[in-house]
């Protein structure tokens, strides 16, 4: 009975063992690599894209060359060209998403640099849900508790930040319920707001006036159009502008072709404006 049960006992043990697949017929599911999916830059204003002619004589040149602030938008998804940017021998403000892949180091390089850190607030514009805004967007639907949260998270998410402007945006910056949410969230951060005028119907400028928050407006939008002699005549029309009023505000994008033309561009610019932090041109609208 004793060896009958102990060859029962071989004969499964057997049986089972071959029935399991050897280690080189397993196929081995290779590890996922994170992707970072980088969000849509920009939607912009499809009125007129190019700033228009100011409508007003020149004011006397004030003592130094006219004031232009030029801020990067869209920094944390691309990592060599933020560096590239920063390696410039320019005062830049960089606008930086919240929670994206490389804003720590990059944020902690821009510092380090003395250079000025804004965060670059997701917005709901009218071309969503065809056009998504990204992660930790603001959305029309949300009620008003949840859109202070994720404000406020956002805001927690950068650190060091000065103010704020916005990504896309169209719809929301159109909406005055909804931004004197944000606004009166940003008083009680002490942040400014620089309004990127996705929509010419924005009410962002009366709405900081209401709640006494310092503001600025987008001037010229700079690479809308990835072409090396559109990003010249941007840069050139920007310093008309700031001739004109004394001051300017540019916004850009971490681009190959934007970078190329802002270093060999930089010489003239630095003789026409003074490059300044965003935080230079902001004021309360009177």
């Amino acid at each position: 009975m004793l060896v009958l049960i102990v060859l029962v006992a071989g004969f499964l043990a057997h049986y089972m063992l071959s029935d399991r697949p050897s280690e080189k017929h397993v196929k081995k599911i290779p590890e996922k690599r994170q992707v970072h999916k980088t969000p849509v830059f920009e939607i912009y204003p499809k009125e007129k894209l190019i700033a228009p002619e100011p409508a007003f004589k020149p004011k006397p040149a004030p003592k130094g060359l006219p004031r232009v602030a030029i801020i990067i938008d869209d920094i944390g998804y691309e990592r060599r060209l933020a560096e590239k940017f920063l390696a410039l021998d320019a005062v830049l403000t960089f606008s930086v998403f919240p929670n994206s892949p490389f804003q720590k180091r990059i944020t902690k390089k821009i510092r380090a640099k003395g250079l000025e850190i804004m965060l670059h607030l997701p917005m709901e514009p009218y071309e969503y849900p065809e056009v998504n805004p990204g992660p930790d967007a603001l959305f029309i639907s949300m009620s008003p508790d949840e859109l202070i949260n994720q404000l406020n998270k956002n805001i927690d998410a950068v650190p060091f930040i000065k103010g704020v402007n916005n990504h896309m945006g169209s719809k929301m910056t159109t909406e005055s319920a909804q931004m004197y949410q944000i606004f009166s969230v940003l008083k009680k951060r002490g942040l400014f707001f620089v309004d990127s005028r996705t929509t010419y119907k924005t009410i962002c400028k009366p709405s900081a006036r209401l709640l006494q928050i310092p503001f600025a407006q987008r001037d010229v939008f700079i690479d809308h159009v990835l072409e090396s002699d559109f990003i010249r005549k941007q840069i050139r029309e920007l310093i008309h502008i700031a001739i004109v009023k004394g001051t300017a505000v540019g916004i850009a994008h971490p681009h190959s072709v934007t970078y190329e033309v802002f270093s060999e561009m930089l010489p003239e610019l630095k003789k026409k404006v003074q490059l300044v932090p965003v935080s230079q041109l902001v004021n309360i609208p009177g």
